[in-house]
């Protein structure tokens, strides 16, 4: 998604040099929301961006791996030989983190490829038990399309409950009410011991039937190829980029899942890995190569669709120092405010699209608000500017 969005952004930015696009899969560019959606229960063949680079000018270089930098000679090093850059943009993502002792057991599965989703789709039509390890937002999409195709699941997470690591208790509490509505096992507080053909083994003892097991536990930027290229890397393994997404390194640029930028929004560094972020980082990258000189500083966002719901999330809410609820979350549809002095940094959205839509406006403008119009959720979001 990265990669592409910058090399068409640059033509819409009106750069008329070569623009070349090199992927290490061999399948046309595709986005990958619909790998565990659509694609996953054989709805739809593929994900293909429509966009025509021959039409734009862009040379595709698929299937070719990339397998060093050398900033000196303005070089990258290829399986094909090197190929020179004047302006380099990486745009490498993440990779999944494997479990351990799982590497080469039949019947475990990762989803973050096209061929992924692929081997999994007749996994899925086979209606067999299956393990998913990791309570997290591929977790239980993953776990939305078993069911729905008619498996059983279960689903194990090694935290005490579900998004441990993306939000705060109160909100995900509800959330794992969903896990038993949709007719999924939750076992959360347990890790995997072990895993075999045919079985997961729990670190409490337990033994779980698996035709198949996904693991979803998180991904990690792919840069371990640019250790020792003078890329600074960030202990998250990104790349560390300036406010104008610039590396260490002249002329190199990096965008998407594989970089950290500093918001001057938050007043941290954020690692951001969500398809917006791959959409409007691009733009920035597109024209500060031209000359420009913009500042990146979004207000994150990402979606989610599980369990018959529509999950929506803007802005950081790490520091913000009131959390406020908007509706009750025993309702089909609700939504949780963080503020910081006042003014909105962060929502969540069930099923409240247009309260992602004023609230991404009150974020970014940084305009204080009403607390007692900002729960009550007959009120639009917008009317709770102070």
């Amino acid at each position: 998604m990265a990669g592409v969005q910058t090399a068409v952004a640059l033509r819409e930015a009106g750069y008329t040099g070569p623009v070349t696009l090199i992927g290490a899969e061999p399948h046309q560019p595709y986005d990958r929301p619909p790998l565990s959606k659509a694609v996953l229960l054989g709805e739809s063949e593929g994900s293909a961006f429509d966009v025509d680079f021959e039409d734009l000018g862009i040379e595709l270089r698929l299937g070719l791996e990339v397998t060093g930098l050398r900033p000196e000679a303005r070089e990258l090093d290829t399986a094909a030989g090197p190929v020179p850059y004047g302006s380099l943009v990486l745009a490498t993502g993440a990779e999944p983190l494997t479990l351990p002792g799982s590497e080469g057991v039949p019947g475990v599965h990762l989803l973050r490829t096209l061929d992924d989703a692929e081997r999994l789709r007749p996994v899925l039509a086979a209606a067999r038990d299956l393990v998913v390890v990791g309570a997290g937002w591929i977790g239980a999409e993953f776990a939305t399309a078993a069911r729905a195709a008619g498996c059983a699941v279960t689903v194990v997470e090694a935290a005490d409950r579900v998004l441990a690591g993306a939000l705060p208790d109160e909100v995900t509490g509800p959330m794992a009410d969903w896990y038993a509505e949709a007719g999924v096992r939750l076992l959360t507080g347990v890790k995997v011991a072990s895993v075999e053909p045919g079985l997961v083994r729990l670190a409490d003892g337990r033994e779980l039937p698996a035709g198949a097991v996904v693991v979803g536990i998180g991904a990690r930027p792919a840069t371990g190829w640019l250790a020792g290229t003078g890329v600074e890397l960030g202990p998250d393994g990104s790349v560390t980029t300036d406010d104008r997404l610039r590396t260490s390194v002249p002329g190199v640029y990096a965008v998407g899942d594989c970089a950290s930028f500093p918001s001057a929004r938050y007043g941290k560094r954020l690692l951001v890995h969500h398809w917006d972020n791959a959409l409007q980082g691009p733009r920035t990258v597109a024209l500060n190569i031209m000359g420009g000189d913009r500042a990146y500083d979004p207000v994150p966002y990402f979606w989610s669709e599980q369990f018959g719901r529509f999950v929506q999330y803007a802005g950081h809410h790490a520091g913000a120092d009131t959390q406020l609820l908007r509706g009750n979350p025993a309702d089909a549809a609700w939504s949780v405010c963080w503020l910081r002095d006042g003014a909105l940094v962060a929502l969540l959205s069930v099923g409240r699209p247009r309260d992602i839509a004023q609230g991404r406006r009150l974020i970014e403008s940084a305009t204080p608000v009403d607390p007692a119009k900002l729960t009550d959720p007959a009120v639009p979001l917008k009317s709770a500017a102070a």
